[in-house]
C-alpha cells in the first residue's frame, strides 16, 4: 500500500480539519478568555491524536462496507480491494481502535476521571453501527454522524475544561464551554446538510446496496426541498447568535454576515435546482467550505477581545 492510497484511506484531509478545529480553541480562544486547562501541551497532543486515529478507523470501515457502492458512485476513487486489501483494512481498523482507546484510557487516567473513557469507547462501537446499518436508514444515519462530528469539539472541553472547575472559575470555565457547544451545535447543523447532500450525491450505488436514504425513498428533488427548508434553521440561528454576540465588535460581526452567512445563503440557492453528481459534489464542498469559514471565526473573535483587553 502507497502512502498516497494509506493517506486517501483515512481521508486525511477531514483529519487536518479536526485537528485545526481543536487546535484554535485550545491554543487561541482558550489563551484569550484565560481559560484553565488541564492537559499539558503534550497531553492534549495525545487528545488531538486519539480524536484522529479513532476517525480515520471509522473512514477505514466506511471504506471496507461501501466497496460495492463506492464502484458505482466513485469508481476512480475505490481503494478497499483495488489498492488495499480487505484484510489489511481490517488489521488497520483493529490496530487503530486499539491505539485509540488505550490512548483514551491514558487521558482518563492523567484528568483523574476514569470513566470519562467511555466516550471514546462508545465513539468507536456508533461508529462501527453506522458503518454496518444505521447509514441505510433515512435521517437516523446523517444524525448519528453529524453528532460524532460536534463530539470532536465538545471532547476538548470535557478533557481540558471542566477537570479545572472549582469554586472561583466556574463561571468562567462553563462559559468557555458554552461557546464550544455553540459551535459544536454549528458544526452538526453544517455536517447534516452535508451528509443529506452526500446521500444525494450515491443516491446510485447506495440503491444497489440497498440502503433506505431520504433521495431513495423520496427521491432528489423532494430531498433537495428538504435540504433547502433545514438550511433555513442554520441560517436564523446564525444570524441571531451573530447580532446576540458580536453587535458590540462590527468587525466579528461582519465576518460573520459576509464570510459565513452570504456562502450558505449561496448553497441554498445552488441546492434548490441540483440535479447531476456534480451540482452535489459542489454543494457538499460548499458546505465545508462554509463550516470551516465559521470556525475560524473563532480567531477573529479571540484576537479582538485579547487586543480589546491591551
Amino acid at each position: 500500500m502507497s502512502l498516497s492510497s494509506f493517506l486517501q484511506l483515512i481521508r486525511w484531509k477531514n483529519l487536518v480539519m479536526i485537528a485545526l478545529i481543536q487546535m484554535l480553541f485550545r491554543y487561541i480562544y482558550f489563551p484569550a478568555f484565560l481559560v484553565e486547562t488541564a492537559l499539558s501541551n503534550l497531553n492534549f497532543s495525545i487528545l488531538v491524536f486519539t480524536t484522529l486515529i479513532i476517525a480515520a478507523a471509522g473512514y477505514i470501515m466506511n471504506d471496507i462496507y461501501d466497496i460495492e457502492a463506492d464502484i458505482i458512485n466513485k469508481p476512480n476513487k475505490v481503494l478497499v480491494h483495488r489498492k488495499v486489501s480487505k484484510s489489511k483494512a481490517h488489521f488497520l481498523y483493529n490496530i487503530f481502535n486499539s491505539i485509540g482507546l488505550l490512548s483514551g484510557l491514558y487521558l482518563a487516567f492523567i484528568i483523574n476521571n476514569l470513566p470519562f473513557v467511555a466516550i471514546f469507547v462508545i465513539t468507536v462501537l456508533l461508529l462501527k453501527v453506522y458503518n454496518s446499518d444505521l447509514k441505510k436508514r433515512p435521517l437516523i444515519g446523517n444524525v448519528l454522524v453529524s453528532s460524532l462530528v460536534s463530539l470532536s469539539i465538545l471532547i476538548v472541553g470535557v478533557f481540558d475544561i471542566i477537570p479545572m472547575v472549582n469554586e472561583d472559575n466556574a463561571i468562567d470555565q462553563y462559559h468557555a464551554f458554552r461557546v464550544l457547544i455553540d459551535y459544536a451545535a454549528f458544526a452538526f447543523m453544517l455536517m447534516l446538510l452535508r451528509e443529506m447532500v452526500k446521500d444525494a450525491e450515491d443516491v446510485n450505488g447506495d440503491k444497489k446496496m440497498n440502503m433506505k436514504t431520504l433521495p431513495i425513498l423520496l427521491g432528489r428533488k423532494r430531498t433537495n426541498t428538504i435540504i433547502f427548508s433545514f438550511s433555513f434553521v442554520p441560517l436564523i440561528l446564525i444570524t441571531f447568535y451573530s447580532f446576540n454576540s458580536f453587535s458590540n465588535v462590527p468587525f466579528v460581526l461582519a465576518y460573520m454576515l459576509i464570510v459565513v452567512l452570504l456562502p450558505l445563503l449561496y448553497f441554498m440557492t445552488k441546492i434548490l435546482y441540483s440535479k447531476t453528481k456534480k451540482d452535489y459534489i459542489k454543494a457538499s464542498k460548499l458546505l465545508k467550505i462554509i463550516m470551516l469559514l465559521g470556525m475560524l471565526s473563532i480567531v477573529f473573535i479571540s484576537l479582538t477581545i485579547y487586543y480589546a483587553d491591551q
